[in-house]
């Protein structure tokens, strides 16, 4: 299941939206740390130290990020680590083509994180849509060129942290989540 989404710009790691997120009582405690997970990713896009445009990031054995970067925003989703990569990356597309429908001057004037409040709706739509791996539509986008594998890289959370900054608080701050 799709249970956080954050679309940011790339220029500058500037979160611009946020989707409605799924959660329970056992999970409010961790959302604060995925959120801020999401965040050093969108951080270590902007600064080139994740360079695919495509990529899946194991989290723990129960969750894992899987991002897209296009026309210089990055669109990234947490899921469960059992949900179809095919399915969350055709969700991640969809977010993208709704996102190019607005205006591109407007989202570069944007300057307080998550303030792109109009799109948070849109993700929480098409989120919708995937809730349910089921679904006709969603089984047609899975059988899809069986054939191909996808081309993204994936790795562990771990392996992009020690590959990040190595001094200052943005780093200690982003470390404590993952202990």
């Amino acid at each position: 299941m799709v249970k956080l989404t954050i679309v940011g710009r790339v220029s500058d790691g500037l979160p611009l939206a946020q989707g409605l997120r799924y959660q329970n009582d056992e999970e409010n405690e961790n959302f604060l740390c995925y959120k801020q997970q999401a965040e050093f990713i969108l951080k270590e896009i902007s600064r080139g130290a994740l360079s695919p445009s495509k990529m899946t990031i194991h989290i723990d054995h129960y969750h894992c990020f899987n991002y897209l970067v296009e026309n210089g925003h990055c669109f990234i989703t947490l899921c469960d680590s059992s949900y179809p990569r095919k399915l969350a990356f055709h969700y991640l597309q969809d977010l993208q083509k709704e996102f190019e429908k607005f205006d591109i001057g407007l989202m570069e004037k944007i300057t307080k994180p998550y303030s792109f409040v109009r799109f948070d709706g849109i993700i929480g739509n098409i989120r919708k849509q995937y809730i349910d791996t089921r679904t006709q539509a969603n089984l047609s986008k899975l059988n899809a060129n069986r054939g191909q594998d996808l081309d993204i890289i994936a790795k562990h959370m771990s392996e992009i942290i020690q590959k990040g900054p190595k001094s200052g608080e943005f780093h200690l701050q982003y470390w404590v989540c993952f202990c």
